[in-house]
C-alpha cells in the first residue's frame, strides 16, 4: 500500500499503547458526532466519547476496540487517541457490565448523590451503555 494514503495512529491507554501503526482510516464518536479521519486531514483536537474505535489498516483487515472517554489529536499526518480504556469486543463481559449499569443508574436516582457525583454516574452509564451496544452486536 502506497505511504500517501496512510497515516500513523498510536492508540494509548494509561495501561501501555495499544496500537501503533500505518491505517487507511481511522472511525471514531467525538463529543460533536462521528468523525472519519483519512491521510493528510485537517488538524483536530477534540473529545471523545464511548463507542466502536475502528482502525481500517488495509482493505482487508480492520481493528476494531471499545473505546471509552478521551481525546484524539490529529496533527501532521498523525493521529493519536489517548483513552481511558480501550477494550476488543471479544473482551467485553456483558454481566460485569450489566452490574455497572444498575450501579450507575442507582447513583442517578438517588437524591442523596451531588452534582459532581451525577457527573460521574452520567459518564459511566455513558460509557456502559456503548460498551453493552457493542458486546451485543
Amino acid at each position: 500500500m502506497s505511504g500517501e494514503s496512510t497515516f500513523t495512529v498510536e492508540v494509548l491507554t494509561p495501561e501501555g499503547e495499544v496500537f501503533n501503526g500505518e491505517v487507511v482510516q481511522l472511525s471514531t464518536r467525538t463529543v460533536t458526532g462521528e468523525i472519519g479521519i483519512l491521510a493528510r486531514h485537517v488538524p483536530v483536537l477534540a473529545a471523545l466519547k464511548p463507542t466502536l474505535l475502528r482502525l481500517k489498516v488495509s482493505d482487508s483487515e480492520t481493528k476494531e476496540w471499545a473505546q471509552s472517554h478521551g481525546m484524539l489529536q490529529v496533527f501532521a499526518n498523525n493521529a493519536q487517541v489517548l483513552l481511558e480504556e480501550a477494550i476488543e469486543p471479544s473482551r467485553l463481559d456483558t454481566a460485569a457490565l450489566e452490574e455497572q449499569k444498575t450501579d450507575a443508574e442507582a447513583r442517578l436516582a438517588d437524591d442523596s448523590t451531588g452534582e459532581a457525583a451525577r457527573e460521574v454516574a452520567e459518564r459511566d452509564l455513558e460509557r456502559v451503555e456503548a460498551f453493552l451496544s457493542i458486546a451485543n452486536s
